[in-house]
């Protein structure tokens, strides 16, 4: 037999079991967010992601799971593509301000979109390749989960935060030799274990620092 839990009660225990106490306005945008998500998936195919209750477990709750180890109050999100996990980040956390980093167009477009009907002020997209983009000044965190290999990323991010900076690679398994593969300008800090409340999968969250000397 199928759940009947709706998305929201959904949400609500996920955000109970990762210990956020987000308020109710902030819930709704989560929701609003989703249902644009799922509106806009229909012709321009942003995830593979299509049911709701997986977009609540897949998307809002597997990116609101790195909240609690963030630091700073600016972010970068390299890679945003619909906006993850940037933007479920940006309602969590009003105080942060975060640009959202992506180069096709249409996912951008969806992202002012959305950014717009939730009313995310702390929120900027940015369209560009992260190899291209020069901010008039560096963030305090760089995030993805768009990146295949930790290199990647560390090479298309480290110069966008401040020295020390975090670097912040969303992944799956606990990648034991793309850690051996870091180049010189990061180094590693921590890899911690994610328990995503309806997600039956491994998450790691590796933070690194930026040791670019500027």
């Amino acid at each position: 037999m199928k759940s009947v839990t709706s998305p929201r009660d959904q949400l609500l225990t996920g955000l109970s079991a990762l210990n956020l106490g987000i308020p109710e306005s902030a819930v709704d945008m989560l929701l609003c967010y989703c249902a644009l998500l799922e509106k806009w998936n229909r012709v321009y195919n942003l995830t593979a992601i299509r049911e709701k209750a997986r977009l609540v477990s897949h998307h809002l709750l597997d990116c609101l799971a790195v909240v609690p180890y963030l630091e700073g109050g600016s972010m970068v999100d390299v890679g945003s593509g619909a906006g993850l996990p940037g933007i479920p980040v940006a309602v969590a956390r009003p105080s942060t301000q975060v640009v959202l980093l992506e180069s096709n167009h249409k996912k951008g477009a969806f992202m002012n979109q959305a950014v717009a009907e939730l009313g995310l002020e702390n929120v900027q997209v940015v369209i560009s390749r992260a190899e291209e983009w020069r901010p008039t000044k560096q963030s305090d965190m760089a995030i993805s989960r768009a990146f295949s290999d930790l290199a990647g990323f560390v090479e298309a991010a480290a110069r966008l935060v401040k020295p020390g900076g975090l670097l912040l690679a969303m992944k799956g398994l606990y990648p034991h030799e793309e850690l051996t593969q870091v180049p010189p300008t990061a180094s590693l800090s921590s890899v911690i274990p994610l328990n995503v409340p309806g997600l039956r999968a491994t998450r790691h969250l590796v933070r690194l620092r930026a040791n670019i000397e500027r």
